[in-house]
């Protein structure tokens, strides 16, 4: 008995003489060992928060709305609100067509912003289409932060729930187009809304993960070890109501029979490689196109042709033909 009591007691002296000598040490290992531990819990905490400082710009961009008097812009556009599912709204424009056609809703990509994409809603509008557009959370004149995808699909769902009351549109039929964040919204809703009769993505991606990914590596700062994996952590923890949704991929077989078309950007490789896989794991009806540079640097001869492309797509799969009922 007394034997083991001093066992305990001996292995209580040498933890506590160790855990002293961290706390005070006194051998030179020791000093070493200290100093080498301080300096790699300095580097980690460094890392993690220039990470999270990284990861808080990409989510909060700049806003550059500003106010847009209607009455002057081509087109004859109205203002047209609709609620969203956090309780506030979202004002877009809606550029009336054939009365009774289908609606082409208009989705821009990250960093940018409804006004970015005039031209080919007046293309659009020119062939008689109904045509919407709005800015998503944090971008143009619409407050919030961007969760690059995620809470950006319901804001189209609730868009196209809107749309549909209008008495002067096809509430059964919609086309969509949308680039990057954009398209990644269009995928969402195009393999679980039957209203979606035809779509374009344009440089879309599969999971808002890997823009974040895309972002985070164009800032130069993936030199520095575990920043990715940092703001991924810290992307996956800020949106972890959403911890169980797909890649998109997963789900593209629900688009059969759904005329698609897919662009893809040379100059855009990180997209271009997820989108090539889109494209394959997309049933039919498909078709892509390759294009030099994407459609935010497009020359102005290379966005007509572009935009030419999209609007015969439209053409030939959404015929801008009213189903409204006669009175």
């Amino acid at each position: 008995m007394q034997f083991a009591e001093a066992r305990i007691a001996r292995a209580r002296a040498y933890r506590m003489a160790f855990l002293s000598e961290l706390r005070y040490p006194t051998t030179r290992i020791a000093k070493l060992l200290s100093g080498l531990f301080a300096i790699a819990l300095f580097l980690f905490v460094s890392i993690a928060a220039l990470s999270g400082f990284l990861l808080y710009q990409v989510l909060h961009t700049a806003h550059a709305g500003s106010s847009v008097d209607l009455n002057v812009m081509m087109g004859h556009p109205v203002a047209f609100s609709f609620p969203i599912a956090n309780g506030g709204t979202r004002d877009g424009w809606f550029y009336p067509g054939l009365r009774g056609s289908p609606t082409i809703v208009v989705c821009h990509g990250f960093h940018s912003q409804r006004s970015d994409v005039l031209t080919l809603v007046t293309a659009l509008q020119d062939q008689q289409f109904n045509v919407f557009l709005f800015d998503f959370a944090a971008h143009g004149t619409s407050p919030g932060v961007t969760t690059i995808g995620y809470r950006e699909v319901a804001e189209l769902q609730s868009a196209m729930n809107a749309l549909a009351t209008r008495d002067d549109v096809d509430p059964k039929h919609f086309g969509l187009w949308g680039v990057d964040m954009g398209g990644y919204v269009v995928l969402e809703n195009a393999v679980s809304d039957p209203r979606v009769s035809a779509f374009i993505v344009d440089d879309a991606y599969a999971d808002p993960r890997d823009m974040v990914q895309i972002e985070v590596k164009r800032s130069g700062l993936t030199v520095l070890p575990y920043v990715s994996k940092f703001c991924d952590l810290g992307f996956r923890m800020l949106n972890y109501q959403y911890r169980n949704q797909p890649a998109v991929t997963a789900q593209l077989i629900r688009t059969k029979g759904i005329p698609k078309l897919f662009f893809v950007s040379d100059d855009r490789p990180d997209l271009a490689r997820g989108m090539t896989e889109l494209f394959t794991r997309a049933p039919e009806p498909k078709q892509m196109i390759r294009d030099r540079t994407s459609y935010p640097d497009m020359s102005d001869d290379d966005r007509k042709n572009y935009e030419s492309q999209v609007v015969s797509f439209f053409l030939l799969n959404l015929p801008a033909t009213s189903r409204a009922p006669s009175n």
